[in-house]
């Protein structure tokens, strides 16, 4: 049966978003490399075309630099295209304005020696299309310039550009292919942007709901307590003068109903802190992985029978721990029993030299929380390794 993982609190994850963002910026160069990459064949195999019919000897430098320039300075759109939505409305103009300018030179230089109207329009089109479009009018942008393109392209074709014999026809198809490409790579990144921002919106609505639903928890109990306890002071103040006894019988029930109110609020703050330990080490996996460490997990299958109140704290600052400390590859959880203690194990990764870290007041705290209840706490440290093992006796009462 799975278990379905309760709310972890909100300042714990806060390592692992760090994981996760250090994904996200991977990411994100996986799509820059890939645009870089297209636009570096692409003046590859022009430069060959144009190296195959027009053979003086500025060509090679003129398409080797001005390529280079060119090609460096869609940096430039990248990295604004980047953090397109938080961009502020209006028009970057100081931040687009000079590759826009390198890429009209270049195309009109290339255009020159190469006679190609379709190489000329190539660098504008690229860079045109890396700018920060809404996405229905960049949907538009890209057909157009596709179909100038293909114009274009049978422009040259009839206009006998390319020698015979030269295959003119990559070039071309990769060009007119090259908007599509570039939008498309774009595309993914704006999805896994929006994903993981719905996933940071849906963090944040649950942890809202959740204090929402203990605040109304909260404001039912008290109130209620509160009303009683004023009805009965009330009472008491009228019987004061007619019947002290009564009234003196009415202070006591307000006594009474402080002390219920009280003992309510700590049932209440027990009843959402409590959480059986085979959830915490649920949530424990579940965070661990969400922060990209390949997790393996062992949990008994009667672990809601250990002292969650020993060993819960335990499972949270040690994974805390890890995410923090650890080398963010991999990490071990175990939960085991036998005839007269609970153990509870975590192995990971360490950073080298985090030694000092790792053994702080976070592992202190953990020592003094287990000798109070007789367990014991072993820090290990072998090489890669950072082992922390905790031992707790089985409670009176429980059998194996």
């Amino acid at each position: 049966m799975s278990r379905t993982p309760s709310t972890i609190p909100a300042a714990e994850p806060a390592p692992g978003a760090r994981q996760l963002a250090r994904g996200i910026t991977a990411t994100w160069w996986y799509t820059a490399s890939a645009v870089m990459f297209f636009e570096a064949f692409l003046l590859l195999v022009w430069a060959l075309g144009v190296l195959a019919t027009n053979t003086a000897a500025t060509v090679p430098l003129v398409l080797g630099a001005g390529g280079i320039v060119w090609w460096l300075s869609t940096l430039l759109l990248l990295a604004d295209y980047r953090h397109r939505i938080d961009a502020e409305p209006g028009v970057p103009w100081t931040r687009i304005a000079l590759p826009m300018i390198i890429a009209l030179g270049f195309g009109v230089v290339g255009g020159l020696v190469s006679g190609s109207w379709l190489f000329a329009v190539m660098p504008v089109v690229q860079s045109t299309v890396l700018l920060n479009w809404p996405s229905g009018v960049r949907a538009r942008v890209v057909v157009l310039l596709t179909a100038a393109l293909v114009g274009l392209a049978f422009v040259d074709g009839s206009r006998d550009v390319y020698e015979a014999g030269t295959p003119w026809w990559l070039p071309a198809v990769y060009t007119v292919l090259l908007p599509v490409m570039t939008v498309s790579t774009l595309w993914w990144w704006d999805v896994l942007v929006a994903l993981d921002r719905a996933r940071a919106s849906e963090a944040r609505l649950a942890a809202t709901q959740e204090r929402l639903r203990v605040a109304t928890d909260v404001h039912d109990l008290q109130g209620h307590h509160l009303q009683v306890i004023a009805l009965q002071l009330e009472l008491a103040e009228r019987l004061m003068e007619r019947d002290p006894a009564a009234a003196l019988e009415q202070l006591r029930a307000a006594r009474g109903s402080v002390d219920d109110a009280r003992q309510g609020t700590r049932d209440l703050a027990m009843r959402f802190r409590s959480v059986p330990l085979g959830d915490e080490l649920a949530n424990a996996r579940d965070l661990l992985a969400a922060a990209g460490l390949e997790v393996e997990a062992a949990i008994a299958a009667d672990a809601d029978e250990a002292p969650a109140a020993a060993l819960g704290p335990v499972i949270r600052e040690t994974t805390t721990n890890v995410l923090r400390h650890g080398g963010g590859r991999r990490a071990r959880l175990a939960l085991t029993r036998s005839a007269d203690a609970w153990r509870y194990e975590i192995d990971n990764d360490a950073v080298p030299g985090a030694e000092e870290r790792a053994d702080g007041s976070g592992l202190e705290g953990v020592g003094r929380r287990i000798a109070e209840v007789g367990g014991t706490l072993d820090v290990q440290r072998g090489g890669d390794d950072f082992t922390v093992v905790v031992t707790v006796p089985v409670r009176d009462g429980e059998t194996r």
